[in-house]
């Protein structure tokens, strides 16, 4: 039997507030660098008027549906089938899920390629947009859309690598690669002497050249002797089984994310009645609401990590402490987030624009539910450790639940005559729903067998089959 690796000692045997702290400080830099990437587009897109700013608004929420999809869900079920593996001494398994999971990631590429050229016109339409914003979302979607395997495999890359416990790399990559957007970007929006500015269409060409240089370095790190990964493409051969393995998580956690986004979605559409500058208000607000996302990853794949590779060596309790230590530390971080965001609303939105009804209606969305991202933080940082451990089931549910209340909530605000805050109330109240279910199911002892309350840890792992 091999020995066992520096880094898998570590998620193994070394204190877990330090070792979690220490992990995810990359992490979480290498998450709000990515997350910043589409800010900084944003920004650059938000000069071009009120239109592209709308055009944004009514793209974003599908790019990321695709970033989500692409490195929390598969990613996360690639992550966790490496981490797995590396953790019962399964290397060889582990060289050979690279493979499988490039496979995968080709083909969710092609499937949303062809989902947003063909669907992208009528979807944008539901979604409220009409005229030069609609004209601006499709140049801007068509070109990112048919780019999809290059964030696909860039997430899938990524997500080996911090499966091995290796968090600094995907950080020194992505970080390099948003210095170079951010005069790349406003260069082929707007254009510098004979360059001619190439419009919104700009942003989007830049974004995929940072995904496509980002591949590259990760591939090459992949192939050099630093990487505890060895894979072999040439001669391998595809097994049924590792497919399964990465799906049995990963395909769960789509539904997950497909249900955030869509919740997302239909509150965009439901601004929708209320104009183009409510479009644009809670678009631009919800942006923080995203940025929570990589900033929750950045402590759920560390602990992803430590989960899986704990559970498969065998030590339970120690995945179970793991993960309410990081939900803890992301609960308080969101949390102080959201806060902020309520009491100085303007500090944000003014980045993006300056119309007073798109100011007003995000000035309301930040008020009422900026207050409960905490509970946003906590449902999905137990949702990236719930990958770790192989059970999703229960993340997904909670999922559904706040897409439930979310859409059913709006939908009763405008039947009952109700204004645009009441939209917002309702995803206020669809947040705090998803974060206490999934909590409380963790709580319970969704990850080791039947639920039950109240449920003590020593509980828990007196439930725990022998194996």
């Amino acid at each position: 039997m091999s020995a066992i690796d520096p880094r898998t000692r570590l998620l193994l045997e070394a204190p877990i507030v330090p070792t979690v702290l220490r992990m995810a400080a990359p992490n979480v830099l290498v998450m709000l660098t990515q997350a910043s990437i589409g800010l900084i587009e944003t920004y650059f897109v938000g000069k071009l008027g009120s239109d592209a700013l709308t055009a944004m608004a009514l793209v974003f929420p599908l790019v990321m549906l695709m970033q989500m999809c692409s490195s929390g869900a598969i990613g996360g079920g690639i992550a966790s089938s490496i981490a797995r593996a590396i953790g019962a001494r399964r290397l060889d398994d582990a060289n050979a899920l690279v493979l499988h999971a490039l496979v995968i990631a080709l083909g969710f590429s092609l499937a949303f390629s062809l989902a947003l050229l063909l669907g992208g016109p009528w979807l944008y339409r539901q979604m409220g947009g009409s005229g030069a914003a609609l004209h601006g979302a499709l140049i801007y979607s068509n070109i990112v859309f048919s780019g999809a395997v290059l964030v696909w495999v860039f997430n899938a890359l990524a997500a080996m690598i911090r499966a091995t416990g290796n968090m600094l790399m995907p950080a020194k990559v992505t970080v390099a690669g948003a210095l170079v957007l951010i005069p790349l970007s406003p260069l082929l929006i707007f254009g510098w002497g004979p360059l001619p500015g190439m419009g919104i269409a700009g942003g989007a060409v830049a974004l995929l050249l940072y995904y496509l240089g980002g591949t590259l370095v990760f591939w090459r790190y992949l192939r050099s002797p630093s990487s505890l990964l060895k894979p072999r493409l040439a001669g391998a051969r595809l097994r049924w089984p590792l497919f399964q393995d990465i799906l049995g998580v990963g395909l769960i956690g789509v539904v997950s994310t497909v249900a955030t986004n869509l919740s997302i979605s239909i509150a965009t559409a439901l601004s929708g009645h209320f104009g183009p500058d409510a479009i644009a208000g809670y678009g631009t607000a919800v942006r923080l609401e995203y940025l929570l996302v990589p900033l929750s990853f950045g402590f759920g794949a560390p602990l992803l990590a430590m989960v899986g590779t704990c559970i498969a060596a065998g030590n339970r309790e120690r995945a179970l402490k793991a993960a309410w230590v990081g939900a803890a530390m992301t609960f308080a971080i969101t949390e102080t987030i959201g806060l902020t965001a309520a009491f100085f609303p303007y500090a944000w939105l003014n980045l993006f624009g300056t119309e007073p009804a798109m100011l007003e209606a995000g000035a309301a969305y930040l008020r009422v539910v900026g207050p409960l991202y905490g509970f946003f933080g906590l449902g999905l940082v137990l949702h990236f450790a719930s990958q770790g451990a192989g059970r999703l089931q229960w993340p997904v549910i909670g999922n559904l639940l706040r897409l439930a209340v979310a859409g059913f909530g709006g939908w009763l605000a405008l039947r009952w005559g109700g204004e645009l805050v009441h939209v917002f109330i309702a995803q206020g109240v669809a947040i705090m729903v998803y974060g206490l279910f999934i909590a409380a199911t963790v709580a319970g002892g969704a990850w080791f067998g039947r639920l039950g309350w109240p449920c003590s840890t020593a509980t828990l792992l007196r439930r725990l089959p022998v194996t």
